[in-house]
C-alpha cells in the first residue's frame, strides 16, 4: 500500500503543532488523542491498531494493537480522511514543551525507532510497531526500557521529543555517549548499548546515574535536552505537597501574597 503523500507546516517555539494538509481522498493517522483542529470535510475515524496494510484482517490487527499495548500507546488510532473537493487541514499537538520533528521514511531507509510515546502523527500508510532491545543490558539501564516504537513505511512521520533537539549523523564505528533519557529516535543502522561510568565516585555525586548511553554509526540519531522524566521529577520536587517551597515569584508580598490570594496551604 502506498503511502500518502502530505504537506505540512509546524508553528510554535517551544509548545508546538503540526498543520498537515490533506488533498482530497488522502488521509493522515494520529496519536490518540493529539488532535488539535481538523477543518469541515475531514472524516475522522478509530481504527483498532494502525490501519496499515500490514494489519489487515482480525489476526493482523490483533498482532498490530498488541504491540502497541506493549509500547504504552492506545490500542486505537485515529485515521483523518479528507472526504471534501478541496484541500482541507488538520493539525496536531505536541504534549509538553518540547519540538516536533518529521521525517521522511523514504530518505532514511524507510524505518525509524523512538522513545515510546513520542509518536504524534503520519501519513496513512505508515506502519506502528515495537523494537525490541538486542542488549539486556540496554534494556535494563538504556533509558527506555526493553521496548521502543518502530515507525515503518515510505511516507512521512512526526514524532515529539523534549526540550531542543541535536541531529548527529554518526560514521560507521563513530561512537557517542549520551545520556540515556536523552535518546530521542535513532536509525536502525545505529548500535545501542550502554557503558558503565567507569568511576564510582562519578557514578554517586556525578548526577548523570551510573550508565550512558553508547551510541555507534553508522546512522542518525535524534538528541533531547529535556527527557520528560527529568521535567516530571523537577516539577514534583518543586510542588509544596512533595516538600517544594513556594517562592511567590513576581510578588512582592512573597508566600504571603499567596495567602491574600486564595492559597491557603
Amino acid at each position: 500500500m502506498a503511502m500518502d503523500a502530505i504537506d505540512y507546516d509546524i508553528f510554535g517555539d517551544d509548545m508546538q503543532y503540526v498543520e498537515i494538509e490533506l488533498d482530497p481522498g488522502e488521509a493522515a493517522i494520529g496519536e490518540a488523542g493529539m488532535m488539535m483542529y481538523m477543518q469541515d470535510g475531514i472524516d475522522m475515524d478509530t481504527v483498532f491498531g494502525d490501519g496499515s496494510a500490514a494489519q489487515s484482517g482480525v489476526l493482523g490487527k490483533l498482532v498490530g494493537a498488541g504491540k502497541r499495548l506493549l509500547t504504552g500507546e492506545s490500542l486505537f488510532t485515529t485515521v483523518y480522511l479528507n472526504q471534501a473537493e478541496g484541500k482541507r487541514r488538520v493539525a496536531f499537538s505536541a504534549p509538553y514543551p518540547g519540538k516536533i520533528i518529521p521525517v521522511d521514511l523514504s530518505q532514511i531507509g524507510g524505518t525509524l525507532i523512538c522513545q515510546k510515546d513520542a509518536f504524534l502523527c503520519a501519513a496513512k500508510g505508515v506502519s506502528l510497531g515495537i523494537a525490541f532491545q538486542r542488549r539486556l543490558g540496554a534494556g535494563f539501564f538504556g533509558g527506555e526500557g526493553f521496548i521502543l516504537q518502530r515507525l515503518e513505511g515510505d511516507g512521512m512521520v512526526f514524532f515529539h521529543a523534549g526540550g531542543t533537539i541535536a541531529e548527529k549523523t554518526l560514521a560507521p564505528g563513530e561512537s557517542l555517549r549520551v545520556d540515556t533519557g536523552c535518546v530521542a529516535a535513532l536509525q536502525p543502522s545505529v548500535d545501542f548499548d550502554v557503558q558503565y561510568v567507569g568511576k564510582l565516585r562519578s557514578a554517586l555525586f556525578g548526577g548523570e546515574g551510573l550508565f550512558f548511553a553508547r551510541l555507534t554509526g553508522p546512522g542518525r540519531v535524534w538528541l533531547q535536552t529535556l527527557p520528560l522524566s527529568r521535567l516530571a521529577n523537577r516539577i514534583i520536587a518543586a510542588a509544596p505537597s512533595a516538600g517544594g517551597k513556594q517562592v511567590g515569584e513576581g510578588s512582592a508580598l512573597g508566600g504571603f501574597g499567596g495567602v491574600l490570594g486564595g492559597d491557603k496551604r
